[in-house]
């Protein structure tokens, strides 16, 4: 109880004599410097916000104006045109200020107009720049000189070091294509996976709907879009992630892995201090918008309004739909360790712990004997399960005294960290199996030892490994990995070990304990029912994960091809019959943007899985891949299938119109569903000195039961990761073990999908 004797202030009791009052000025100090640490961050935020909010100008390009202004004044000439007398005559000034003054005052205010109206005008103008695409689809080496002087105007009206959020307010609406395009584009993409009959059933009800409803829920769509940041974002999150009352656990989370090759200390308590401290260091340079805004090209910016929901995040759930739940700057980060959920300042006396105090905080926790209380071990499970009883359980239990102090702990947190006492990694005598319970730990561990609600949970294995799961409404995979790719450089890189394998530095031993949280669970609360339903969906999911080393991206790109579309047309040959195929591509280009669908089974694919003969197949193989790049670019410049379509159906419910079209595309099940994690940081690594200091990547589950979930990073120029998962209670589905042999047998049998096959 020393912890909570030293976060009283002052302590008084009433004596004959009168009240005797004690203060703690350690308690004090503490408030004190807590109080001047909000401070600064609320001044930094709004510091950042005046440069956000004048950007692509700068606030000192005001004084430069003013000066500008009042200096052609002092020649007799008046720029504004007669404006500065005019505001100068309506200027409400005292009659104590001088003629000359009110003439400066007016001046001034002139300048500032001008200024707004300088920075409205470069603003629009970057806008329309950035909604030019033509650049995407054109070949890096061979530019054409539109694109060269598009280019360079980008670059002179993007002012300079931009912030994190500089380019929010430039960057175009996404469009909303023509109710024609996206059905012509989306019958051309289901007609290799339907006969004649079905095709043509198809054709009919898609002109049906072109004919009838599509144009009226076309106008709503239309008119949202003018209104609205982005006309999917806010109904994709909803709809797709929010409103689903199954389990998130394996059907939504996902995951990313440690270093494949090397751990960088076998400590469990000091890895978790190294990299608890680089997660507070990315948080601190998140909150200064120092972390530099993605550019494709080095030129055209990306939205980056993912990041502000990363820390500080839980998914809340309720009956009818979640909801996101974001909060200020949290101190402390929450810790699960055998049954028990800890407490843990990062921060004492406005100062962050180092990473060596951290890990003597994460020992202690470590060595903490006290048992869970009732109902406190499996209490996780509760996130894992389906959505309902556990809002309801959350509504009933958890509203009310020490249940919701402690649930408010957790969910206010800037993340959740889960200490597990299991090894895992490649290790052992069979790597590759180990590596398949390595991914199926870190998606739903044992079901009850994540907070699957949290915007991401971190996990420390009793060998030194460490991972991540992620709830994923709040963001994409590319936006955590952003995150993590920071964290384990700068853990191994910035941090590092000392020879013992601890963290470097001292340790202030008179750092309070981590506080245990207290719970009051009655046997009411359907625990076991939750932890029911989440096992049986983590005992069908089945993992394969493997490095492929034979080939990478640099003998792929010596063909020509798009490495990306390479491993799309291997994944087609792989699966041999022909299916929904869905790969993730992203539409930050615009603001508020997040994902658009790929459709990779196209005509061209798979008449080239059908191709037998060598010639052939090496021409199909590369109009395949055209297209499939073709495909991309139109989707990540707003020219895609499916998030229109998903909206009109969206609006389509809204009015109470029925779409047999609609209902039926949006029914389609996606039975591979693919996604490239892309390595965004690449200056951080060095992967010619340190080749095996690099991530596996990460992964997800299958979207249909009788489907698989497949995701890949191509690492460097030899090597790509592969994620595969499925379901064992599918009869149907197998491990993509033709894949493996495909990649595997590429030097050795004749005709395999090897590059120089296609060179």
């Amino acid at each position: 109880m020393a912890e909570a004797h030293q976060a009283v202030a002052f302590q008084f009791t009433v004596t004959p004599e009168g009240i005797d009052l004690r203060l703690s000025h350690q308690a004090l100090s503490e408030i004190y410097l807590s109080g001047v640490r909000s401070w600064k961050k609320r001044l930094t935020r709004l510091k950042n916000s005046v440069i956000t909010g004048v950007y692509p100008a700068s606030p000192s390009s005001w004084l430069f104006v003013v000066i500008a202004i009042l200096a052609t004044m002092y020649t007799r000439s008046d720029p504004s045109m007669g404006l500065i007398a005019k505001i100068q005559e309506h200027l409400p000034v005292s009659e104590s200020m001088s003629t000359q003054c009110q003439a400066v005052v007016s001046a001034v205010l002139f300048s500032t107009m001008l200024w707004l109206l300088l920075i409205f005008t470069m603003r629009l103008c970057l806008k329309q720049l950035l909604s030019y695409h033509r650049w995407m689809f054109e070949q890096h080496a061979k530019m054409s000189t539109t694109t060269k002087i598009w280019v360079a105007l980008v670059r002179i009206f993007s002012g300079r070091k931009p912030l994190l959020y500089s380019y929010q307010g430039s960057l175009p609406n996404l469009p909303v294509p023509t109710i024609k395009d996206t059905v012509k584009r989306y019958l051309e993409s289901v007609r290799p996976l339907m006969d004649d009959t079905g095709y043509e059933r198809m054709t009919k009800l898609a002109a049906e709907f072109e004919s009838s409803v599509g144009n009226r829920l076309q106008w709503y769509l239309k008119l949202k879009s003018l209104w609205a940041a982005n006309y999917v974002s806010d109904w994709w999150e909803e709809y797709v992630y929010l409103r689903g009352r199954g389990p998130i656990m394996v059907n939504s989370n996902y995951y990313g892995m440690d270093f494949l090759y090397v751990t960088p200390t076998p400590i469990q308590s000091a890895r978790a201090g190294n990299s608890i401290h680089a997660f507070f260091l990315y948080r601190r340079k998140l909150n200064r918008e120092e972390i530099k805004p993605w550019l494709l090209r080095s030129a055209v910016p990306c939205c980056s309004y993912q990041f502000e929901r990363m820390f500080d995040t839980c998914r809340i759930p309720g009956t009818l739909t979640d909801t996101v739940q974001h909060w200020q700057d949290s101190d402390y980060i929450v810790v699960y360790h055998r049954g028990r959920y800890f407490r843990l300042k990062v921060y004492q006396a406005a100062r962050l712990l180092s990473p060596r105090e951290i890990e003597f905080q994460i020992q202690r926790i470590l060595d903490d004997p006290s048992p869970p209380s009732k109902g406190e071990a499996n209490l996780g499970a509760l996130t894992a399960g389906d959505r309902i009883p556990w809002a309801k359980a959350r509504t009933k239990y958890f509203s009310s005294g020490v249940n919701k102090r402690s649930l408010d702990c957790i969910e206010k947190a800037a993340f959740f960290v889960s200490l597990d006492d299991d090894e895992q990694g490649m290790m052992g005598d069979d790597p590759a199996a180990s590596l398949d319970r390595y991914a199926k730990s870190l998606l739903h561990g044992k079901c009850y030892d994540r907070w699957f609600d949290k915007s991401f949970t971190v996990i420390y294995y009793k060998n030194g490994k460490n991972g991540i799961n992620a709830e994923h409404s709040w963001a994409d995979a590319p936006v955590l990995a952003h995150l993590w790719e920071y964290t384990l450089a700068t853990d191994s890189f910035q941090l590092g070990y000392n020879a013992e394998g601890h963290c470097k530095g001292n340790v202030d031993s008179s750092l309070p304990r981590p506080q245990k949280l207290n719970w009051e669970i009655p046997p009411e609360v359907q625990i076991s029912q939750s932890l029911a339903v989440a096992q049986a969906i983590a005992d069908d999911i089945d993992f394969h994960v493997f490095s492929f080393r034979d080939f990478g991206k640099g003998k792929v790109k010596k063909c020509r091809v798009s490495p990306d579309a390479f491993i799309q047309m291997a994944l087609q040959m792989a699966r041999k019959t022909f299916c929904l195929t869905y790969e993730a591509s992203m539409t930050r280009l615009f603001r508020e943007g997040r994902t658009e669908t790929v459709r990779s089974c196209s005509n061209e694919s798979s008449a080239f899985v059908r191709a037998l003969e060598a010639d052939v197949c090496r021409r199909l193989f590369h109009s395949a891949s055209e297209k499939h790049q073709l495909l991309y670019r139109c989707a990540m410049t707003g020219a895609g299938i499916d998030r229109h379509l998903f909206c009109l159906y969206v609006v389509s419910k809204y009015l109470g119109l029925e779409s047999p079209f609609l209902k039926e595309v949006l029914s389609e099940p996606w039975r591979l569903s693919t996604s490239q994690t892309p390595i965004q940081q690449v200056e951080l690594f060095d992967m010619v000195n340190y080749p095996e200091y690099i991530s596996c990547g990460g992964g997800f589950g299958p979207v249909a039961d009788d489907g698989y979930g497949v995701s890949y990073s191509i690492v460097g120029e030899n090597m790509i990761n592969f994620h595969i998962s499925c379901k064992h209670s599918c009869p149907e589905t197998k491990k993509f073990i033709s894949l493996l042999l495909i990649f595997k047998c590429s030097t050795t049998v004749g005709h395999s999908f090897s590059p120089t096959l296609f060179e």
